[in-house]
């Protein structure tokens, strides 16, 4: 019953830190947005251009939390290039969403987190039955919705984009080294990729956070750093989904027809 009563106030906890960390970073995005449009940089030097096509650079394949929709421009003699367009306020709170509560995370990785700890009874507080599971489950969610949220929140400060950027053009073995990279970068405001400091902050923050509702057999710093590494694998896995999935989906409904 205890057990019970600390997952739920941790559940209440993340719910609160998940719409005020939202909320606070969306305008912070918006307003960063307008900066970063007037800020001076090499497109500046261009001459004036047509107005981007928001949809001739976008990649239909793309899942819906991925960074694939680009605009294009035309420059000087004629050619054609991708402009990377820096996430909204809006987009952040997608991100969050689709990344906590859509389909992969609900009924892939959630279950699969809760059914492996489960058949390890960890931690043991919770039990092996169906109970035991709804707790882990549980449990899992408040995590990573709390990650999510710091990560979206604290990236709006200085425009870190966590959305995954397919890269099919790459070679297999290209785009699973891009796989594991962007586990630990991200792309900034200016297009180029930096080391996620955002994530790196939530990831490791939610899971020290996280002790104080977790069960007193994992609530220490031991167990924090192992979910931290067990965090940033699995935002790896995700990334494989992300990069994947689009072309197994697409290979199978291609057969079907």
């Amino acid at each position: 019953m205890m057990t019970t009563r600390v997952s739920i106030r941790g559940a209440v906890c993340a719910a609160v830190l998940i719409l005020a960390l939202a909320f606070a970073g969306a305008p912070i995005a918006r307003a960063q947005g307008a900066v970063g449009a007037g800020a001076s940089s090499s497109e500046s030097a261009l001459p004036a251009q047509p107005k981007p096509n928001h949809s001739s650079g976008a990649n239909s394949n793309s899942p819906p939390d991925a960074a694939n929709s680009r605009a294009q421009v035309t420059i000087s003699g004629g050619g054609i290039r991708d402009v990377y367009e820096p996430i909204t306020g809006s987009q952040r709170l997608w991100w969050v969403f689709i990344s906590t509560l859509g389909p992969r995370s609900l009924l892939l990785t959630g279950p699969l987190s809760a059914g492996i700890g489960t058949a390890l009874d960890h931690p043991r507080e919770y039990g092996g039955q169906w109970e035991g599971f709804g707790q882990r489950y549980g449990m899992r969610l408040t995590g990573i919705s709390t990650s999510n949220a710091m990560e979206a929140g604290i990236g709006a400060i200085w425009g870190e984009d966590p959305r995954y950027k397919r890269e099919p053009e790459k070679s297999f073995g290209g785009r699973v080294a891009s796989v594991v990279e962007q586990g630990f970068i991200a792309r900034g405001r200016d297009g180029n990729s930096h080391p996620a400091y955002a994530r790196y902050m939530a990831v490791t923050g939610s899971n020290f956070l996280s002790n104080t509702w977790r069960a007193d057999s994992e609530a220490d710093s031991t167990h924090a750093m192992e979910r931290t590494g067990y965090g940033f694998a699995s935002r790896i896995a995700g990334n494989a989904w992300g990069e994947f999935w689009p072309d197994i989906k697409s290979h199978v409904f291609h057969h079907g027809n």
